[in-house]
């Protein structure tokens, strides 16, 4: 086990000028579990691959412990690896996958069938340790890939959208068995996703990047209350928070009419009249139409114990992706009788409002 330090790490890839990393700092503790999440090209996939010595790195270093591993070979570097597609040879079967790296390291047999054997159990793989690839569900070959690298006993893990070629059902059984599995051994673990309720459900932090830009790095908890700008804002939770354009006035934000209290420290941190109001689908109070902002109920999703209202509204609303703005979503009571159509007025709880600069897009003080 050890930590992992990138200090100003950088990638370039041939004929774009732009970094794919750009400049990453990052500490990672003995025995973490950190989540690198971001949308598609935000340069996750490319920090985990320089970390194994699978990319170069043109700037900056990559350490683990004290040892500087930014020009090591990859064999070197004592690093597991687990793929997306699980790479296993078929012609093995699952006893002679997990075990295959302990062989090439001609580790006795009698050894290398004890750490296989155990490794089996953690992964409730024994009755399966002579079959084939080909007889194992995804979820079980996924569990092979793991088994291999556990074997090793590295000093980290490595792992790249590992759950992404298994269903939606058992994605949430795997990742379960995943997080409890490194808590167990205690192995630091660096883990790549661009689902972000993978990233919070999973890591002791998660780092956010955004054009190779690391945007945040916080625990779930930090990053679900305190984004940091609008990218995160937008980015964490599932429904997005509803970010809206507001101007201010005196000291306050306005909305639609509906007036936010802005601190002194907020007032000085604005860097123009415009700010955006952060709320999320928990953080409205339903009212009769009339009062607060007024919307328009235009789906209804019920999910039993929550319902989902996402509502049209005359606002103007910010999109992080670059996209159209979504509707704004409101939470409600499970089984609710709100239906299509049906005209409403929203008002944000007060303490549940996240402002932000408009221009900088950066979160301002509380």
């Amino acid at each position: 086990m050890a930590t992992v330090s990138f200090a100003g790490t950088t990638r370039y890839y041939a004929g774009n000028p732009v970094p794919a990393v750009d400049g990453l700092d990052l500490e990672v503790a003995d025995g973490e579990f950190l989540v690198l999440v971001g949308p598609s090209g935000c340069g996750k996939s490319t920090t985990l691959r320089m970390l194994a010595g699978l990319e170069g790195v043109d700037g900056g270093t990559i350490h683990i412990g004290e040892r500087d591993v930014t020009d090591l070979p990859p064999k070197e570097r004592d690093i597991a690896m687990v793929f997306q597609n699980y790479a296993l040879y078929p012609h093995m079967t699952v006893g002679e996958n997990i075990g295959f790296h302990l062989k090439i390291a001609k580790m006795a047999k009698s050894e290398r069938e004890s750490r296989v054997r155990e490794a089996a159990a953690l992964l409730g793989l024994t009755d399966y340790l002579d079959r084939k690839p080909a007889k194992l569900s995804g979820g079980q070959r996924q569990r092979v890939a793991m088994g291999r690298a556990i074997v090793r006993s590295p000093q980290v893990f490595c792992m790249d959208e590992p759950l992404s070629n298994l269903d939606a059902k058992l994605r949430v059984q795997t990742r379960t068995q995943i997080a409890s599995l490194q808590r167990r051994l205690g192995v630091t673990t660096i883990y790549v996703t661009h689902d972000q309720v993978e990233a919070m459900t999973m890591g002791d932090r998660v780092a956010v990047l955004k054009d190779g830009l690391l945007q945040q790095c916080d625990t779930p908890i930090g990053l679900f209350g305190k984004p940091a700008n609008l990218f995160v804002a937008g980015f964490i939770g599932s429904p997005a928070m509803n970010l809206i354009v507001g101007t201010v006035s005196g000291e306050s934000a306005e909305v639609d009419g509906s007036a936010i209290p802005l601190t002194p420290a907020q007032r000085a941190a604005l860097t123009s009249e415009a700010v955006v109001v952060g709320v999320r689908p928990e953080g409205w109070e339903i009212k009769a139409p009339g009062d607060g902002i007024p919307a328009t109920v235009e789906v209804v999703e019920e999910l039993g114990s929550d319902q989902y209202l996402y509502c049209s509204t005359s606002t103007s609303r910010v999109s992080v992706d670059g996209g159209a703005p979504e509707p704004i979503a409101v939470r409600a009571p499970g089984m609710s009788p709100w239906q299509r159509g049906e005209k409403l007025g929203l008002v944000p709880v007060p303490g549940a409002v996240h402002l932000f600069d408009a221009a900088t897009g950066a979160r301002l003080p509380d």
